[in-house]
């Protein structure tokens, strides 16, 4: 599974022999099969996670017992608690994946060493933080702003066949509507 990650990065910037190595050096693939926890609350983040296979979801479970989906990220995205990470802090987020999957971790100290060593992935890391502070806004956004069948046709729009992947009451969970709201809202898509 490194080679997905390596294609993903030489896709983006050029690297030397030299540097690809170096990166791989410090690269740890894991395995996580359906359900598998890779950060539960409570726990303190140490890596940056990119996945090679599969879908993960970071939620949020409050005092109601309510589960709130905050991203999904499958193959060729990031995934983790950057507060977490960057903090020391213990995570308010658990990670698991919803299907089996891939992983390479990349330590927290190694991938700022990375970043500090080699200028090709600092500018890589600039870009992918740059879009996920603009995929953060449009998503709050759409959360204040939208309807539920605004929000359904976004996500679909934004994330073609990821709606497939994903249970339906994990939808609706990232959605912020009901399950029932959901079911409803893609009768009406359907008719359309």
């Amino acid at each position: 599974m490194i080679a997905v990650f390596k294609k993903y990065i030489t896709e983006k910037v050029t690297l030397t022999e030299q540097e690809w190595t170096l990166i791989q050096s410090v690269c740890i693939e894991r395995k996580l099969r359906k359900q598998q926890y890779l950060l539960q609350e409570g726990d303190v983040w140490h890596y940056n996670a990119f996945i090679t296979k599969g879908c993960l979801r970071r939620y949020r479970i409050d005092d109601k017992g309510v589960e709130h989906i905050l991203q999904f990220s499958v193959e060729n995205w990031w995934a983790g608690d950057r507060d977490s990470l960057i903090n020391g802090t213990p995570s308010k987020y658990s990670i698991d994946a919803i299907e089996d999957s891939v992983v390479i971790l990349i330590r927290k100290e190694d991938f700022d060493m990375l970043v500090n060593r080699i200028p090709e992935f600092r500018n890589l890391v600039n870009i992918i933080l740059e879009k996920s502070l603009i995929a953060s806004q449009e998503r709050i956004h759409d959360a204040i702003s939208l309807t539920a069948e605004e929000k359904y046709l976004g996500f679909v729009e934004r994330y073609p066949g990821l709606s497939n992947r994903v249970p339906r009451r994990m939808l609706a969970s990232y959605l912020g509507v009901t399950p029932e709201t959901l079911s409803r809202v893609r009768q009406v898509v359907m008719k359309k």
